[in-house]
């Protein structure tokens, strides 16, 4: 019996000094720096959405800068509450490479847990990835803003940010076809597919299906205040560094290359923007120094966190040619692209996405994330499937969706509508009042046009 003790108290002293080699499994924590950053950056990036609001609503006439501004807001509502019930799951959650399921719907098991991959609370990279899905559905506004029915308008960018907003997002994000693997590795770091191209191409059709404004072509549509254009410009530039900077979903040398590459590829956009005008009109335009600005903005987003800031100011730079020489052939078309969404938001995120393949760098972009410059000539190729998917997916959902909802509603204001201004229209009230306050709007007993006082319409 003395020697079963010793034998025993020999093998408890031996697995103390030789303890087992098998490392006990590494359970996901709640960083609170990266946590930190991602609650700024979510809040710089809802904020983003006000932004665009002022920056559409400063390219509008007077009588439609109510409406145009809403049609930003209303998305924080009604596309905010489509991610929580519906869209967030089917863009994250597992599904297939096409669609994820509804196992989250409704926020059913988000807690504060630390989502997958990440070390910040699962609720809080839901809220971060719903700011991406509002501003998305509004950046659609900018090509319909004067013309289409409010109703229809809110209609359309719910449901198309469950049907091809969430399906992409998946495709790219969360697991599908054209993300990292098991996808085919298109990168993206914060959304020029997702977002840019994806609204753009929505934005296309809505403008062809709406039609276009009762005096295009006939008079000229000027914005009404530029101080605001360069007011949003400026605030979506504020924004765009949780937007670039959070992507990265820490506090860490990510964030600082997305950070800084947001700072410096907008400088260079502007410049180059600056100088075409200078040696197209002689004269330098504070709308087309907005423009540039969120150009340079687009065109780094899907880049941001896989090239240095020498090649994010080479993005920058040669993002502003597409996208200004489309603007200036746009405008002698029959397209009603009101605030070229697509020659901005289109032609900026398809440049970044393909430049992406040519100037990403594993030593900023991590192992393995490196174009055409740094041997991988493949990715260019990678990155233009991704690209050519989206806009396929997202013009004909897009179409078939804005159809639909034209069956159920009318899709654009009359004439007569347009001639008193949607501010009135839609909403019964103006963004500016005259005299000592807002006018008295009666309804018209004749027609279902609200009809403004003649002092108010003689002011415009």
């Amino acid at each position: 019996m003395s020697f079963d003790l010793l034998s025993s108290g020999l093998s408890i002293l031996a697995q103390v000094e030789n303890p087992p080699t098998t490392a006990p499994a590494v359970v996901p924590v709640v960083n609170p720096a990266d946590t930190a950053w991602m609650l700024v950056s979510t809040a710089l990036v809802l904020f983003m959405t006000p932004a665009l609001a002022f920056f559409y609503g400063g390219l509008a006439r007077s009588k439609n800068m109510l409406n145009t501004m809403m049609m930003s807001f209303i998305a924080m509502g009604f596309v905010g509450v489509a991610w929580a019930l519906v869209g967030y799951s089917l863009a994250f959650s597992d599904g297939n490479k096409f669609i994820g399921g509804l196992s989250w719907a409704f926020l059913q098991t988000i807690g504060t847990d630390p989502k997958v991959g990440t070390t910040i609370p699962h609720v809080l990279f839901m809220a971060y990835q719903a700011t991406f899905a509002i501003i998305t559905a509004a950046l659609i506004s900018g090509a319909i803003i004067e013309r289409m029915r409010f109703g229809a308008y809110v209609a359309f960018i719910t449901l198309w940010s469950i049907v091809v907003y969430a399906p992409v997002c998946h495709w790219v994000w969360g697991g599908g076809w054209a993300g990292a693997a098991p996808g085919i590795g298109a990168l993206d770091f914060a959304g020029g597919t997702v977002v840019h191209i994806n609204a753009a191409a929505a934005a296309l059709v809505a403008a062809i299906v709406v039609g276009k404004r009762k005096d295009f072509g006939r008079q000229a549509l000027l914005p009404h205040n530029v101080p605001l254009v360069l007011l949003g410009a400026g605030a979506l530039w504020f924004g765009w560094f949780g937007f670039n900077g959070g992507s990265a979903l820490a506090s860490n040398a990510s964030a600082a290359t997305a950070f800084t590459n947001t700072m410096l590829a907008p400088c260079a956009t502007m410049v180059a923007w600056t100088l075409l005008d200078l040696l197209r009109t002689g004269k330098v335009t504070g709308v087309g120094c907005g423009t540039g600005i969120v150009v340079g903005l687009v065109a780094i987003t899907p880049a941001a966190g896989f090239l240095s800031p020498t090649s994010a100011m080479a993005v920058g730079l040669i993002a502003a040619f597409p996208s200004y020489f489309a603007i200036i052939i746009r405008a002698k078309t029959s397209l009603d692209d009101s605030l070229d969404v697509f020659a901005a938001h289109g032609l900026g995120g398809i440049t970044g996405a393909l430049l992406t393949g040519v100037f990403a760098d594993e030593t900023w972009g991590g192992a393995g994330n490196k174009g055409l410059l740094n041997g991988n000539p493949g990715q260019l190729l990678i990155q233009a499937e991704a690209i050519v998917g989206t806009l396929v997916y997202s013009l004909v959902v897009s179409f078939i969706l804005i159809k639909i909802i034209g069956f159920l509603l009318p899709l654009k204001a009359t004439d007569a509508q347009q001639g008193v201004g949607l501010d009135v229209v839609d909403h019964g009230e103006e963004a500016y009042s005259n005299g000592e306050g807002a006018v008295l709007i009666l309804e018209n007993e004749s027609t279902s046009t609200p009809a403004a006082s003649p002092s108010t319409i003689g002011a415009r």
